[in-house]
């Protein structure tokens, strides 16, 4: 069971697409969660998906991947990096640099509303803290997600009015390494009791899944799809997901 009770402020998600990472090309001068990929999502009146982690020495940037082997061809982590030593390196052959988040912040002042996913991969407090710090100065509306339930934990023990959403997928499908027992919990939202999440962010792909579907039917909770790549898949996922996070393509009824 989610959260039952609704955040007022849950409403001001809708009426949004969502662009993931930000409306990104990574073959252009937009690559994923760059300033320019930020820029143009504002532009064009997306509300914008970015990722949040944090370096070596605890500077909280934007960025997907724990390695920098896929965006900046560098075999490298980012927790493994200082700040200093991470801006050195650019995002997919481009000009754009790994954005601190709040460069990121400044860049989006507000215009749209932003979805921030939390990069947890063991311990929850030291990026929960150091995100929150930032956010607690910042004018425009946000909410925040991930995978890990122990960061909905601590935002709902220490930010209990910030909309949070559970992140989930079959990760056995996926075939993502990692603890079977684990996956199982996460992907039937075992957590939910404990996390109370607002809304449920799930892949689209698996819209039909029993849990996914007894909290979007029964407890009525918002549901998330992400990431939608076309038109086509927009359409097919209506029925089931209230909102929509997309790339490669721009939906239909904002191209103009």
């Amino acid at each position: 069971m989610p959260k039952l009770r609704r955040n007022p402020d849950l409403k001001k998600l809708d009426g949004w697409y969502y662009a993931h990472r930000g409306l990104h090309d990574n073959q252009s001068d937009a690559p994923e969660n760059s300033i320019r990929a930020f820029e143009l999502a504002v532009n064009h009146r997306f509300g914008i998906e970015l990722d949040v982690q944090l370096t070596k020495d605890i500077i909280p940037v934007v960025f997907h991947d724990y390695n920098l082997k896929r965006t900046c061809g560098v075999d490298k982590k980012v927790s493994e990096l200082t700040y200093e030593e991470l801006k050195q390196y650019c995002l997919f052959g481009s000009e754009q640099r790994i954005p601190t988040f709040s460069e990121a912040l400044s860049c989006i002042a507000g215009k749209v509303p932003i979805v921030v996913e939390l990069k947890i991969p063991w311990n929850a407090k030291s990026i929960c803290e150091v995100v929150s710090k930032e956010l607690d100065n910042y004018i425009g509306f946000y909410c925040i997600e991930s995978f890990n339930p122990f960061g909905l934990m601590w935002y709902k023990k220490h930010y209990p009015k910030i909309v949070r959403g559970q992140l989930a997928t079959d990760f056995s499908k996926e075939k993502i390494e990692g603890s079977k027992v684990q996956y199982f919990i996460l992907k039937h939202l075992l957590f939910n009791f404990q996390t109370k999440p607002d809304f449920i962010a799930y892949h689209h792909v698996y819209k039909t899944g029993l849990s996914f579907t007894i909290c979007r039917k029964l407890y009525q909770t918002k549901a998330v799809a992400w990431t939608i790549k076309s038109q086509k898949q927009l359409d097919e996922c209506r029925e089931y997901y209230d909102l929509f996070i997309f790339e490669q393509f721009l939906p239909e009824d904002k191209e103009n």
